[in-house]
C-alpha cells in the first residue's frame, strides 16, 4: 500500500507516537509525507519516507495530486481542529479528494489505529 502521513504542528507528537507504535506495519508499505512530518518521523524511527514540501508550502497539494492520480491508498492526516491554518483551502481540497476517490482517511490517532488493525 501507498500511505500518506501528514500532521499539523500541534499533532506532530501524536503522529510520531503512532508511527513508533506501528513501525512494523508502516515499514511494509511505501510511505509519503509532507516535509516536516516526514523528516520528524524518519529522525525517530527506521522508516523510509518520500517527503514532499511542507504543508503550507504546497505539500498538501502534492499529496492531493497523488490521491487524484491513484498513487495513494490511505491517508493519515492528524489535523488540529482548534487552530486556524493559513492553508485551509489546501487542506479542504485534500480531504475532498480523499472522499471523491474513496481513499481511507484518518484524521486522529484512534481512527488511524483502527485502520491499521
Amino acid at each position: 500500500m501507498r500511505i500518506a502521513l501528514i500532521a499539523h504542528d500541534k499533532k506532530k507528537p501524536d503522529i510520531l507516537a503512532f508511527a513508533k507504535e506501528n513501525e512494523g506495519f508502516l515499514s511494509q508499505h511505501t510511505l509519503y509525507a509532507t516535509g516536516t512530518t516526514g523528516k520528524l518521523i524518519m529522525e525517530h524511527t527506521n522508516l523510509k519516507i518520500h517527503c514532499h514540501k511542507s504543508g503550507p508550502l504546497g505539500g498538501d497539494q502534492e499529496i492531493g495530486a497523488r490521491v487524484a492520480n491513484g498513487e495513494i491508498d490511505m491517508v493519515f492526516f492528524f489535523r488540529d481542529p482548534l487552530t486556524p491554518q493559513p492553508h485551509e483551502p489546501d487542506i479542504s481540497a485534500l480531504l475532498r479528494l480523499c472522499d471523491v476517490y474513496e481513499i481511507p482517511l484518518a484524521t486522529n490517532k484512534k481512527t488511524a489505529t483502527l485502520l491499521v488493525r
